[in-house]
């Protein structure tokens, strides 16, 4: 019997002995990563090129490793960040204490803080891990302006853009 279970580990070793290897040559090219990886936070922007954090600090509240800080200040017509009343004039990420799990997506009411694909996260220090604003916003968006924006007064009176109605499940395609 105690051969029997040698000579089945010895099989599987000599089928994987002739097998092609599977090796990535990995700074010239890189393996895609599955839909639900997590990865370097993202803040986003609407096309127009304001920023969608609103500055609730509601990820921050929803961090389990409290690796997120957001400070809000107030918008004003002359100077707009984001729709509504307020924008996050600070937001950091510490990445030494990030765990990756996504809370902080999920509590995003505006949808600002995504989670990526990108895995390449190294740094020398401690000080160049804290994230701040200005490494994690995108770009600003082919037609839109830079934040901050002067805007006409009365322009933006909500902070989360009205939702389209979903489609009627009851009704034909």
């Amino acid at each position: 019997m105690f051969a029997i279970e040698i000579a089945k580990g010895l099989v599987t070793t000599l089928r994987e002995l002739f097998s092609r290897p599977v090796t990535v040559q990995y700074p010239e090219e890189k393996r895609p990563v599955s839909k639900r990886f997590k990865g370097r936070h993202e803040l986003k922007r609407y096309d127009n090129g304001l920023e969608k954090c609103i500055g609730c600090s509601l990820c921050a509240s929803a961090c389990p490793a409290d690796a997120i800080f957001v400070e809000a200040a107030q918008n004003t017509d002359d100077e707009r960040y984001s729709p509504g009343e307020r924008y996050a004039r600070v937001y950091e990420i510490n990445m030494m204490r990030c765990i990756f799990c996504g809370y902080c997506e999920d509590a995003c009411p505006t949808e600002a803080i995504v989670l990526g694909d990108n895995y390449e996260l190294s740094f020398y220090g401690r000080r160049s891990s804290v994230y701040n604003k200005e490494m994690l916003i995108d770009p600003v968006p082919e037609g839109g302006k830079t934040t901050p924006q002067k805007v006409e007064p009365g322009l933006y009176t909500r902070s989360i853009p009205v939702m389209k109605d979903p489609p009627d499940w009851r009704t034909p395609f």
